[in-house]
């Protein structure tokens, strides 16, 4: 299955006492859903699982397979090791795999073609690659994207190198076929759709999924006069909601509207400031304002 469409990488909510609180994201998980999104992501960098233990990791996994295969949606699931890989085999609602380009070690781009030709043969479901330089140090130039989108069992990457670049623009005037690009850059996805992009994995769709999923349709079916408003009015939103670093705000807006128990994040991170809140939700009064208006 390749990916396309709008894709949510799930936040993990919790309760008064700092525990998984499953039954939120068991709701989340199924407004995301009903609202218009393709697919979800689980353990995805928005979803902390870096400060989760392996039963919270399952647990996330567990909820969100169960929304999605009540929906009949795409369901990926972050995963960057060949053990991870193959533990993935425990759940067949799993359509594919987010993995990392290799961090930190900048291992040049053979180095990263080899890499995900050992992680297909060990699979047990196609991969998605996850190319962010800014995060991960290591540059990849277009051809070489071209070259994994040959690796049979690799369907796609989700793209979020900062902004619009010239690779960008090559491999979107080139795509190979059956190849998904989804857009990883909230607040550059109208552009990157706008450029060839086949859908997004997007973290500001937790509050205002329908918007973000009628700018990928839009922009699916060439409605320029609706898709370039509309994004211009998303991009606002996201630049609020990545303000500070991702979740916090996200969480702290969710809150705010009931639909999880608690804003809290785990160390590393620091819940989101009172400012930087109130930005966000300014914003999504802004837009539902314009939606009114433009209705």
């Amino acid at each position: 299955m390749t990916p396309t469409g709008l894709y949510v990488p799930l936040i993990t909510p919790f309760d008064e006492r700092g525990a998984l609180a499953l039954d939120a994201l068991t709701g989340l998980a199924h407004e995301l859903l009903a609202a218009g999104a393709a697919g979800l992501v689980a353990l995805g960098t928005t979803g902390e699982p870096h400060a989760l233990t392996d039963a919270e990791r399952r647990g996330v996994v567990d909820v969100a397979a169960a929304a999605c295969r009540e929906h009949q949606a795409g369901l990926l699931v972050g995963a960057h090791t060949e053990e991870e890989l193959r533990a993935l085999a425990g759940w067949p609602e799993v359509t594919a795999a987010l993995c990392l380009v290799p961090p930190f070690l900048r291992p040049g781009a053979e180095a990263v073609l080899a890499h995900y030709a050992r992680l297909t043969e060990a699979s047990p479901v196609p991969l998605v690659a996850y190319h962010v330089p800014y995060r991960t140090g290591q540059q990849l130039p277009a051809e070489m994207l071209r070259r994994l989108a040959g690796l049979p069992g690799l369907v796609g990457i989700k793209h979020a190198v900062g902004g619009i670049d010239a690779d960008t623009v090559a491999l979107l005037a080139d795509v190979p076929p059956g190849f998904a690009v989804l857009g990883g850059e909230d607040a550059y996805v109208s552009a990157l759709l706008a450029l060839g992009a086949t859908g997004g994995i997007l973290a500001s769709a937790h509050v205002a999924t329908a918007d973000y999923a009628a700018l990928v349709a839009a922009w699916r079916v060439g409605d320029v006069a609706r898709a370039r408003p509309l994004g211009h009015r998303l991009a606002t939103l996201s630049a609020a909601l990545f303000a500070e670093p991702n979740p916090a705000i996200i969480k702290a807006v969710l809150h705010a509207q009931g639909r999880i128990p608690t804003p809290y994040v785990r160390p590393p991170l620091l819940p989101a400031t009172p400012a930087g809140t109130a930005r966000a939700l300014a914003c999504l009064d802004e837009l539902a304002t314009a939606r009114l208006t433009t209705a």
